[in-house]
């Protein structure tokens, strides 16, 4: 099994290498070429699009207050803006209403679709009429096991499992020896995956805990509760910014001498690593994810392009970022884009 992963993280690897150089070397231009290549795309390599008005509906199972999920948008609208994109963005945690959110941007004939499949099941079906409409569709965030079976043209996004295999050998190098896995919404691939991940790697006691991430006094009270009950819990990991914060504060209350490290970033965050709250954290960069999800359909209508061949995701993530590094990060997170 972790060879397999070890092959797959490799490949992955290569194809966020190669769209990587294809970037550099687009974006290159000599003094006899660089004028000529602007004119003849439109001006598009000038900072924004002459290409005719698509409309893209970017569909996410985003839970309201949830800050993570305006990195994602942010990115979005700056590809929106650069390539001449009337970007409509819907969110709801409930699959069934996620899944009437894409019929409506079907319904709306949109030029394309940008979809998070959390619960790819509940997906599957409305997915399929979008394909079947002729309207291409690109994933991100969530469904990397399932956007290709699903018909997707790509995917943009983080292997899961194995960003969580990355966190369990980071929590054996600091020594910990007893985790709870703190997973906001049950059921939720990509967040099962990562906790998966972790037990896989992690030598020492790895729990699930379930919380209601959808009301903040109840996770802060059920992280508070399991450290009272165990004192031998002596890491905490979150699977999201803002149930980080909470157990920053759940940590507190529990009189609790555990550490605390957690997936995904914000500025509150950044802060908390500074400050030595918070020990680490994985960052997927979702800026990232929701600008490539836009750009990509533009980029397929206007030139038929699609990254990965088809056949591979393109990974934004996983990177540790910790004291040694944060101070880069901050700057980018003051901005709220990382």
């Amino acid at each position: 099994m972790d060879r397999t992963f070890r092959t797959r993280s490799r490949r992955f690897a290569l194809v966020a290498v190669a769209s990587a150089a294809a970037l550099i070397v687009t974006g290159c231009s000599s003094d006899s070429g660089g004028k000529k290549a602007e004119e003849d795309t439109g001006n598009v390599s000038a900072g924004k699009a002459d290409t005719p008005r698509m409309k893209v509906a970017m569909i996410t199972h985003a839970a309201s207050g949830d800050t993570f999920w305006d990195t994602i948008r942010k990115g979005a609208e700056a590809a929106a803006a650069k390539d001449n994109v009337e970007l409509v963005y819907s969110s709801s945690p409930d699959s069934a209403k996620q899944a009437n959110l894409v019929q409506n941007a079907i319904d709306q004939k949109v030029d394309g679709i940008a979809v998070t499949l959390a619960k790819p099941d509940a997906m599957k079906s409305t997915v399929a009429k979008a394909e079947k409409a002729g309207i291409p569709v690109v994933g991100f965030n969530g469904g990397v096991d399932d956007w290709k079976e699903q018909g997707l043209l790509e995917y943009f996004g983080q292997d899961e499992y194995v960003a969580g295999e990355a966190f369990g050998r980071k929590l054996n190098e600091l020594g910990a020896k007893n985790n709870i896995c703190v997973i906001q919404e049950q059921g939720h691939v990509a967040l099962e995956a990562r906790c998966a991940g972790v037990k896989k790697t992690f030598k020492g006691k790895t729990t699930n805990l379930y919380v209601n991430g959808t009301n903040m006094p109840s996770v802060k009270s059920t992280i508070t509760a399991k450290l009272k009950q165990d004192s031998s819990i002596d890491y905490v990991v979150t699977l999201g910014a803002p149930f980080a914060m909470t157990a920053v504060q759940s940590l507190g209350d529990a009189g609790s001498k555990a550490k605390l490290a957690t997936f995904d970033l914000n500025k509150d965050l950044i802060g908390a690593i500074e400050d030595g709250d918070i020990q680490f954290a994985v960052d997927q960069q979702p800026y990232l994810q929701g600008y490539l999800s836009v750009d990509s359909l533009w980029l397929y209508k206007t030139n038929g392009n699609f990254s990965g061949g088809g056949q591979e995701p393109v990974l934004t993530g996983p990177a540790f970022v910790d004291k040694s590094n944060v101070e880069t990060i901050a700057k980018f997170a003051a901005k709220g884009t990382r």
